[in-house]
């Protein structure tokens, strides 16, 4: 296989990376809190090796699959009137969850209470506040209220504070599924002062739906005009072989 196959093959590569992230992005839709991804793809330059450069430049340029970037603004809100059902207003806020693997990060607010009365979101990881312990609540507390600033209030009064926190370079967290976030070892949350938290709302997945059917379609395109490519150059390098062994 010759260069031009060789970057051929990069590009296809890294177009089936595109193709997948785009189509994660229309399966999750409908998803509470979820941020579209973009594929970010580098240039590698190398230097041609056993022959002469070129015209015009010495250096041959691969495709490389970098990075998964994610889209920051926030999604839609829609209002639910399950008291609790939370939204942050803040762009830059997760909830914190206990889960086995440790703690986790979500912007999706959609939680319920368990058989212990414990707060936990669909998978029955627990929402923590800001002691660190598992939000609860009381057998027969009924009224509950969550303030803007996280205080969760009942019939009882105050039972803590849900807790919310940031991160200096929120790209840099792994998703794991579809709502869930874990931080590198090296990055720790910090506590969002004001995280602007609306009761009775869900956050929406941020995905346009019409913008991400046509990238996809783009995509597909883009694709399928690359594998042309790559099938014409080795019709053409059998057809070179083939002249090659007639002229011995």
């Amino acid at each position: 296989m010759d260069s031009p196959s060789y970057i051929s093959l990069s590009r296809l590569v890294a177009q089936q990376r595109a193709t997948a992230v785009t189509a994660n992005n229309i399966a999750n839709m409908e998803t509470p809190g979820f941020r579209a991804g973009r594929p970010v793809f580098g240039t590698v330059l190398e230097r041609q090796q056993g022959a002469d450069a070129p015209n015009g430049g010495q250096e041959m340029a691969f495709a490389q699959d970098r990075a998964t970037w994610r889209a920051p603004n926030p999604g839609a809100m829609a209002s639910t009137g399950n008291p609790l059902d939370v939204a942050i207003a803040a762009p830059e806020g997760y909830f914190v969850l206990e889960t086995p693997a440790g703690e986790r990060f979500t912007r999706a607010g959609r939680f319920t209470l368990d058989a212990e009365g414990r707060i936990t979101d669909s998978d029955g990881n627990a929402l923590l506040g800001t002691n660190g312990a598992p939000l609860r609540l009381a057998p027969g507390e009924s009224r509950i209220t969550i303030l803007g600033d996280g205080t969760l209030r009942t019939e009882n009064g105050d039972n803590g504070t849900l807790r919310i926190v940031r991160f200096p370079n929120p790209q840099r967290l792994v998703p794991e599924g579809d709502r869930l976030m874990a931080a590198p070892d090296d990055m720790r949350p910090e506590p969002l002062d004001r995280p602007g938290l609306i009761q009775g709302t869900v956050e929406g997945s941020n995905v346009n739906a019409i913008s991400e059917i046509t990238r996809m379609t783009e995509e597909m395109r883009e694709f399928q005009f690359v594998s042309q490519m790559v099938e014409r150059e080795g019709e053409r390098m059998g057809s070179a072989v083939d002249r090659i062994l007639r002229r011995r």
